[in-house]
């Protein structure tokens, strides 16, 4: 009998989690569908993943935050795609800047916005209504502990992620009828381009951030939404929190225990 074909679609894959993400999916024998707006990291991914895994991997080059560049994308996904369509990762998300509140760029507060929350909810309602037709699927969402725990700096971008949580809760309560299961996960400190963004450019004080401390990777992330997954039909992880050893918030972390 032909294998069954199962595929999954990965948002903001073009480095860190998300990358990650795609590449533990082609191992388990999805076909990935990747987005990005990076189109160069998208064809190399997609050459890795076939490469690699032996899998079909489909680009849609795209920008999160555009509702109408969201939707015309999807809307060229094959058919054959969707049809199949079992787990959808929303790992695209920005933090920028670390500001005071009465002294932040209101413009990278509409790209937090509209990348965390905005581009969730528009790529989100496409897949729940195919995976409402195909009677099935999976939407794991990617938050944050700064999202349940203020930092200094993070007034909006911590919004975003309580936001995300909401989302995520409220979807799990509205798709509950057509068996689809929601998920959130939820990481503290994890060792990628992110920080490098979030301070605008400037490497060396993003390094800072993981001095003294062994953080997350991309693969410990990528493994935990394997865990969740891989999970038998009827269980469904609601909530999965992963931190480093050395971190039990953002502000309790412990630098002097690496050796």
């Amino acid at each position: 009998m032909p294998a069954v074909v199962k595929t999954a679609l990965v948002t903001g894959a073009t480095s860190g989690i998300g990358r990650a993400t795609a590449l533990m999916l082609a191992r388990l024998g999805y076909n990935v569908a990747i987005t990005g707006r990076r189109l160069p990291l998208l064809q190399d991914l997609c050459n890795e993943l076939e490469k690699t895994s032996g899998v079909e991997s489909y680009i849609l080059n795209f920008d999160i935050r555009d509702k109408h560049d969201v939707f015309d994308s999807y809307d060229i996904l094959p058919d054959s795609w969707k049809k199949h369509l079992l787990v959808l990762v929303n790992n695209a998300g920005i933090a920028l800047g670390e500001d005071s509140f009465e002294e932040a760029d209101d413009n990278e507060w509409d790209q937090m916005i509209d990348t965390n929350i905005k581009g969730t909810l528009y790529i989100s309602q496409l897949v729940a209504q195919t995976m409402k037709q195909n009677g099935c699927g999976q939407i794991i969402n990617i938050s944050s502990i700064e999202g349940r725990n203020i930092a200094y700096g993070g007034n909006v971008y911590c919004a975003t992620k309580q936001a995300v949580d909401a989302i995520t809760k409220a979807m799990r309560i509205d798709l509950l009828k057509y068996g689809i299961r929601v998920s959130s996960i939820v990481p503290g400190l994890v060792n990628t381009d992110f920080t490098t963004v979030r301070f605008r450019g400037d490497i060396a004080r993003a390094q800072k951030v993981y001095a003294g401390i062994r953080p997350l990777s991309p693969d410990d992330v990528a493994s935990a939404i394997q865990f969740i997954v891989t999970r038998p039909e009827h269980v469904c992880i609601d909530d999965l929190v992963i931190t480093p050893k050395q971190e039990a918030s953002p502000y309790f972390i412990d630098r002097d225990l690496l050796r």
